[in-house]
């Protein structure tokens, strides 16, 4: 029988606001992943990074399978997400950088 641990985490009021963001910079080396959440507005020149996180690539796997389970729940529920719908153009991954970067 298996049994589920419990976990008490603490959400801090400033942190429980959130950040709104509309692109994710995704690049890794051989022993981490980085996400940079950045969020890009019209008129904004230079878009700020909002958030970054720094994952194993253990746990960046577990957070791909997670985020993929419940974007497969939101779609059983609300129908399929629909990208680039609005026409947008994508954004150009390579930054001057040597690896190329996934959003």
């Amino acid at each position: 029988m298996e049994t589920k641990q419990e976990i008490n985490i603490d959400l801090s009021e400033e942190v429980a606001q959130g950040s709104y963001v509309n692109l994710a910079i995704i690049t890794h080396s051989s022993s981490e992943f980085i996400y940079d959440f950045v969020r890009m507005m019209p008129g904004i020149p230079k878009p700020r990074v909002q958030s970054r996180l720094i994952m194993t690539p253990e746990h960046a796997k577990r957070f791909c399978l997670a985020l993929k389970e419940n974007l497969d729940r939101y779609e059983a529920n609300f129908g399929p997400v629909k990208i680039n719908e609005m026409g947008i153009p994508p954004i150009p991954m390579n930054f001057g950088g040597k690896g190329t970067a996934q959003a």
